[in-house]
This record gives C-alpha cells, structure tokens and sequence, in this order.
C-alpha cells in the first residue's frame, strides 16, 4: 500500500470514529521541490502528521494552517515558497515564506473533516418529531437517548420523566443539554436534580427553555428555534483553541505552532519553538547572540 493510500485508509478510520482531521493535499509543484502534485498527509487536532506533503520546509507550515482551519472550519489554499512567492497570489491563498534554501514553491489544499454533530432527541411529543426530522434534513446524527457518542441532548418529554431523561444527558458528554418547558416547570424539574444530589455546576449546564427566545410559539417552531440554537452552538465550538497555541521561530521568524512541534530548545527555563532542526542547531550554538536580535 502507498504512503498516499495508508492517509486515505487512515481517513477513513478516524472519520468512523467521528474523529476531526485535516487533509492536505499537494495541487501544485514549481521545481525545485521534493514533493510532488498529489501526494497528501493527514494531520490531527494533536498536530501529528501522517504522510508526505514535503520536508522540513513545508510540515509546519501545513501543520500551523491545518490546526487554523480546524478552528474555523474553512478550507484554504496554501503556498509555500521562497521570499516574493507572494507576488500576483489571489487575494484568498494564504502566502507563506519558507526559510529554507530552496526556491521551489508548493501549493497545499487544506481541507478540515469536521464530523457532523450526533444530536440525542428525548421523547414523543411535536417537538420532539419536528426537531429530528429537522436534524436529519441538516445530516446530523440521531439517537434516542444520551450515550458515549452523543454530542447534544434535548429532553422535550412534556413531563413524562424529564428528570431522569435531564439526569442521564447530564453524566453523558454532551456539550449542550436543553429542556423543553414552561420557567415554572424547569424549576421544578431542577429542584428534583438537587433532591437526587445533582450539583450546581451539573445543573448550570441545562438550557431551558431550549431554543431561541420566539415569544409564544407552536411545537413546531419550538423545534425550529431549538435547531438554530443548535447550529450557533456548534459554530461557536468548531475548534479546540488550545490547538492553535502559536509560537515565533526566533531565528527565521516563521509562526509554527506548538501542538506537534518537533524542534524545540530550552534556555534559562523558556522553552523555543522551530521551523527546521536548522534553525534550531543555529539557535543552541548562540542563543545570545539569537535572542540580542
């Protein structure tokens, strides 16, 4: 099996294990370049990368941008190469310069794999129905009650054992838990979690009523403004922002990110980043005079 085919396999496994990655692929080679057009890598939320989209050069490039459009869910087009590889470049590819010896540029599509949220839908009333038929339109995952894989709980039971229902998306992972019902009958059913030894952090997690505020509304549309509330929490939580955690190489200057960072050096208890064992081999012979710049 090719390097190319072993990414595509491996693709494959996270995206059933509903797991986010970021697939770069080369579209383009000016010689002199040691990649060429199509080979592609996987990179994870760790900054880990699988595969070949070329050397020293290019990795932290690809793996800085890849962790960016982790976060904001948009695909990019990347060039890398040599200082003035800028010129004439569209207004939306994201330049980048190189500070290696070669004048070749490469161009890598970044395209994030974010898995479609799986939305558990408790109970049988109008709203309830609405709101999957509504997910299923949006191509959400659904289940029936919380589990180990469900990222999104809503409890629109009427009444008929919202408790229980509110207690188990409560210990399940969800990020978001919503609650189909009047102020008056919330409380109640909040007061019932403390009875049963719920905290106030737990309980702090439950939105209620679920859904954007529509003023009096039907079932129906209760499902709608539930689904909206949905989509917005879910692009407000598209990355992790501990993956983005930047750092300038202080020899080249070249942003490399810290999550997967490779090179690095210590000096007096500070910890540098790197683009290239080159730079950092520059760095640990001199530090001094590196920093004094």
């Amino acid at each position: 099996m090719s390097s190319r085919d072993e990414v595509i396999v491996r693709a494959g496994r996270l995206a059933e294990e509903r797991k986010p990655y970021v697939l770069a692929t080369v579209v383009r080679v000016v010689r002199p370049a040691s990649t060429r057009r199509g080979d592609r890598a996987l990179v994870t939320p760790e900054g880990e990368i699988n595969g070949w989209v070329g050397g020293a050069c290019s990795e932290p490039i690809v793996v800085r941008e890849a962790l960016r459009s982790l976060a904001d869910g948009e695909t990019r087009l990347v060039r890398i190469g040599p200082p003035g590889a800028s010129e004439e470049a569209p207004s939306d590819v994201v330049v980048a310069e190189s500070s290696c010896a070669s004048e070749g540029v490469v161009e890598v599509l970044i395209e994030p794999q974010l898995p479609q949220p799986r939305l558990a839908v408790v109970g049988d009333s109008p709203a309830a129905r609405t709101l999957a038929e509504l997910a299923r339109v949006i191509d959400w995952g659904l289940a029936d009650e919380p589990g180990e894989n469900v990222d999104a709980v809503v409890v629109a039971t009427m009444g008929r054992g919202d408790e229980e229902a509110l207690e188990a998306a409560l210990g399940s992972p969800a990020g978001y838990v919503g609650l189909v019902a009047s102020s008056r009958r919330a409380a109640a059913v909040l007061e019932a979690l403390r009875a049963r030894g719920l905290d106030e952090e737990a309980l702090a997690q439950v939105r209620s009523p679920a859904g954007l505020d529509l003023g009096p509304s039907r079932q129906e549309e209760i499902a709608v403004a539930i689904l909206a509330e949905l989509v917005a929490w879910r692009h407000a939580g598209a990355g992790d922002p501990a993956s983005l955690t930047e750092a300038v190489d202080p020899v080249c200057g070249m942003t490399v990110s810290v999550a997967g960072a490779s090179e690095t050096a210590v000096h007096e208890d500070v910890t540098y980043y790197f683009c290239s064992p080159g730079c950092r081999a520059r760095f640990e012979a001199d530090p001094e005079a590196v920093l004094a710049r």
